[in-house]
């Protein structure tokens, strides 16, 4: 059906059969659809997520703690297959009602503390660490006010521009043209930005970076959407540009883009991560001819 013959109903009912690609991840209603138990390993830190943008957020932020000699922030790190419906089951929701990845159970105090939303993740880990996040107070608001911004802007790139533009099952002009500017849009105030400071919130890189990076750095590189970053002139953003390089070349975020991905190349996928080790030991290439 085109857009011009769709007339709403005057009540909506759900309809799986038009989720397209997603039918098997979104629906209506919170909740389990089954029981099951989440694994939990040794380390004061259990994620439970995916190498979606967001996912990454944690996993880099963990790496970046390692890195940086927190040894306290050891983990593991749990692949939640969203397409096979991981995300619905019982130990999943008690922690994260809204069933979406990535998921955080903190082990390291007297009680279990769950935490759920990517940008709560990261200020919750920047805080208990007294990293990546500053402390005085003009540049913690910086901080914040940027990691909030990214927060709000996801929807309008992933939800509404990712979605329309390569995911659809069929093209809405309205809703590519909608999304496309309001992308462009958040690439200019990104840019605008880093013209006047080497990272989001001033001179240091912070949490606010993670949030933004894995969203800006994945369409300016062309890893996301299809052909996304040439339809959208993604080059005209010459300081994103000059960000998302100096930020791939640190080793914690290249580790940790690597920490439950379940595509791409097989010697960059680490699909769960238990040790430091595994990134040397563990990855698919490893693996699978062990398997085979």
């Amino acid at each position: 059906m085109s857009e011009a013959e769709y007339v709403p109903p005057a009540v909506w009912t759900w309809d799986k059969a038009n989720g397209g690609q997603f039918a098997s991840i979104n629906r209506p209603i919170a909740g389990p659809t089954h029981d099951k138990e989440l694994p939990v390993g040794k380390h004061p830190f259990q994620l439970y997520s995916l190498a979606t943008p967001n996912g990454q957020k944690a996993t880099i932020l963990f790496e970046e703690l390692l890195g940086a000699g927190h040894a306290g922030a050891e983990y593991d790190a749990w692949l939640i297959n969203i397409g096979q419906g991981d995300q619905f089951s019982s130990g999943f929701v008690a922690i994260n009602p809204n069933s979406k990845i990535p998921a955080l159970l903190d082990r390291s105090g007297p009680e279990p503390i769950r935490v759920f939303e990517s940008g709560a993740i990261l200020l919750h880990l920047a805080e208990k660490f007294g990293a990546f996040i500053p402390t005085e107070a003009k540049g913690r608001a910086e901080c914040l006010s940027w990691l909030m911004w990214q927060m709000g802007s996801a929807p309008f790139m992933g939800g509404g521009f990712g979605h329309f533009y390569h995911y659809a099952p069929f093209k809405i002009e309205y809703a590519i043209d909608r999304y496309a500017m309001e992308t462009k849009r958040l690439f200019s105030v990104a840019d605008r930005r880093l013209g006047e400071a080497r990272f989001l919130a001033g001179d240091d890189y912070s949490i606010a970076d993670i949030a933004a990076y894995v969203w800006l750095g994945n369409l300016y590189r062309g890893e996301a959407y299809g052909d996304a970053a040439t339809f959208l002139s993604l080059h005209e953003y010459a300081n994103v540009g000059r960000w998302v390089a100096e930020i791939d070349a640190r080793k914690a975020v290249q580790r940790g883009r690597m920490v439950n991905r379940g595509q791409g190349p097989l010697d960059q996928q680490l699909r769960e991560r238990h040790d430091a080790s595994d990134f040397d030991l563990r990855t698919q290439d490893k693996l699978e001819p062990a398997e085979s």
